[in-house]
């Protein structure tokens, strides 16, 4: 499976790296590839770091005027570099099989929020899971929890996303919510 995941490019505290980097060695224990924005530098370069020295693969979506800051690699991993914003954002679903949201600012919101969109209109069936290390998404939680309560979500808002708290969870998250895909509503 192609996972892709969206968090920042800061040098943040540990337990935002430890989450990255336990994060990334899952993906690669279970032989999936990691398809996340293509930086080396800050939480995407430890989560890049994790997945490659425990032997997964690497696909890097760069974007233009952040082409300096991007990951070299070498075959069999990739670096694509996108003219803008949203062909990287097109670029990243299209070529994953999974999203997981991690730690972040607005550059990674706004990337969430583009993907639950179009899952709620149908354009993409892909899981969508928060990582939501140490509440993280807490107030994010609850705020899509008042929009599913009042009616604002038409798809309910577990169709749409889920959350976990912990790195591990990750991987069965992504199973549970393709085998609900499978099954009607």
């Amino acid at each position: 499976m192609h996972i892709c995941v969206f968090l920042s490019a800061a040098d943040l505290d540990r337990r935002y790296t430890d989450a990255a980097t336990s994060l990334g060695r899952e993906i690669a224990a279970g032989g999936h590839t990691l398809v996340w924005g293509g930086s080396d530098v800050g939480l995407m370069r430890a989560l890049a770091d994790a997945v490659h020295d425990a032997g997964g693969r690497l696909l890097g979506i760069s974007v233009e005027f952040l082409e300096s800051k991007a990951r070299v690699v070498q075959p069999p991993d990739q670096i694509v570099v996108s003219k803008d914003l949203a062909e990287r954002k097109a670029l990243l679903l299209a070529r994953s099989d999974a999203i997981v949201v991690m730690v972040g600012g607005t550059g990674t919101l706004d990337e969430a929020t583009e993907i639950i969109e179009l899952r709620k209109h149908a354009l993409h069936d892909k899981p969508v899971v928060f990582l939501n290390t140490d509440g993280f998404y807490d107030g994010l939680r609850q705020q899509f929890a008042r929009m599913d309560a009042e009616g604002f979500l038409p798809v309910r808002l577990e169709r749409l996303v889920a959350f976990v708290d912990r790195p591990e969870q990750v991987l069965p998250a992504i199973t549970e919510a393709m085998e609900r895909a499978e099954t009607p509503t």
